[in-house]
């Protein structure tokens, strides 16, 4: 039977800019790029592909030492145009110019028939071929899942919490098959139970109707629907445990895989910030170039674009590309200013878990906030001041976490929790941490530590 969980730790940070309900109407961009630093825990990807071959959606691209069993696939079908590097030849993005026309995409053809003739091995063996099984995360540590490993339980978070986050009842609408399939595949991998986590306080008219999956209700502030939160409260992970989570894309994504043998990475995407003109969604693939869909829409030049939402996504340039993840992108002023004496003022118009500093932020939970990339003061001696234990619904200390990362004291890191946590578990400390310390850089660091030794 699931749990109803109810989070009191937690803040919403309430911005202006969110989609409205409408799919826009745009040109498609020319070119898409996957890019190898989308995934945690590769180590030495190697290309093989190269410029100037023709490609179809499903194609192999690149694949990684430690991981050679898994490739990463074209989102699409047409030529690949440029293999970026960067220091050390560091392989950065791999882009495909996309055939004109998208109406008629060719893909890799894989095998489809019924589902319940499938054997496990065969399942691992598609899903690696296609692409597919990188959407599969393992915890602990954030990386792709071991195809050697059998999960305890996989976990679905059928919600975002997240600044500005996308509806999932629109971006999934009509794709009820395709989970269910998705759902029935999962469950060749595991004789733990495949756990949906849906938002307690609405009712979900897609994920709601699954069969052979248990059920859990989570409300309350963000991180309420990262799905680590979820774990923790559900089935946490000690030492010697291996978890698999997947997003609800990630598992429709492996039901047309099975249903209609393809890869189909198409996908809706949110343009949202308070420095876009009409946010709204986009119909697109994934890794898709940005730049059609800001063409006029924007509100300033002086703008930080980011691929996914403002706590854990990643600054991309104006002709950036969609994360392999992401279904947001996200427009805020840029920072890059000073502000005197900013560190000591108090205002109307800012937003703070302490009420100390947003004065009225308290009072008014629904008022909407214009925020930019300012961090208001550089980076300080680490100071404890019980914040983070505020925003934190978790048993575990994350000063204290973060104090035996920085001390490389691995003892005290298992002990204090960090099989549990990856970036986004503990990506509001960032935004609440007077030392102004990048907290998700310093957790990876120490689960890296870890996962290493």
């Amino acid at each position: 039977m699931g749990k109803h969980v109810r989070l009191r730790k937690g803040f919403d940070i309430n911005l202006a800019g969110k989609a409205s309900p409408t799919i826009a109407t745009t040109d498609q961009p020319d070119v898409f790029a996957i890019k190898p630093t989308d995934f945690q825990g590769l180590y030495l990807p190697r290309v093989l592909v190269n410029v100037g071959d023709t490609v179809k959606a499903g194609t192999p691209l690149f694949r990684d030492k430690k991981f050679e069993k898994v490739v990463f696939t074209a989102p699409v079908s047409g030529e690949v145009v440029e293999i970026k590097r960067g220091e050390k030849r560091k392989l950065l993005e791999v882009k495909i110019l996309a055939d004109k026309s998208f109406q008629h995409v060719e893909f890799r053809k894989y095998s489809a028939g019924d589902l319940a003739s499938i054997s496990r091995e065969e399942a691992q063996e598609q899903l690696l071929a296609s692409g597919v099984w990188a959407n599969l995360i393992q915890r602990p540590y954030g990386v792709i899942a071991d195809p050697n490993e059998t999960p305890k339980a996989i976990f679905i978070s059928a919600f975002d919490s997240h600044p500005l986050a996308p509806d999932y009842e629109l971006i999934f609408k009509g794709e009820e098959q395709y989970f269910q399939a998705g759902v029935d595949i999962l469950k060749k991998f595991t004789a733990g139970s495949i756990h949906v986590n849906l938002r307690g306080d609405t009712q979900s008219s897609i994920f709601s109707g699954a069969k052979g999956v248990e059920f859990n209700y989570f409300t309350g502030p963000h991180p309420s629907g990262c799905v680590g939160v979820q774990i923790h409260h559900i089935d946490p992970i000690n030492r010697g445990e291996i978890a698999w989570t997947i997003n609800p894309y990630g598992v429709i994504q492996i039901g047309k895989l099975f249903l209609n043998g393809i890869y189909d990475t198409s996908r809706i995407v949110a343009l949202v910030g308070s420095e876009v003109m009409k946010p709204q969604y986009y119909k697109t693939w994934t890794g898709a170039s940005i730049s059609k869909m800001i063409e006029n829409n924007l509100k300033s030049d002086h703008v930080r674009y980011i691929s996914g939402n403002v706590l854990t996504g990643t600054k991309i340039p104006a002709d950036g590309f969609v994360g392999f993840f992401d279904h947001m992108v996200t427009v805020i002023p840029e920072g890059d200013y000073y502000e005197f004496m900013g560190w000591i003022s108090h205002g109307f118009k800012k937003l703070s878990l302490q009420r100390a500093w947003g004065l009225l932020s308290f009072l008014t939970p629904k008022k909407e906030y214009v925020l930019d990339t300012n961090t208001h003061g550089e980076p300080r001696a680490f100071v404890q001041t019980g914040v983070f234990e505020k925003v934190t619904p978790m048993d575990i200390l994350p000063t204290y976490l973060i104090k035996a990362i920085i001390a490389e004291d691995f003892d005290e890191m298992e002990a204090l929790g960090i099989y549990e946590v990856i970036e986004e578990d503990l990506a509001l400390c960032d935004f609440v941490d007077v030392s102004k310390h990048n907290i998700q850089a310093i957790l990876r660091e120490g689960i890296e530590l870890i996962r290493n030794s």
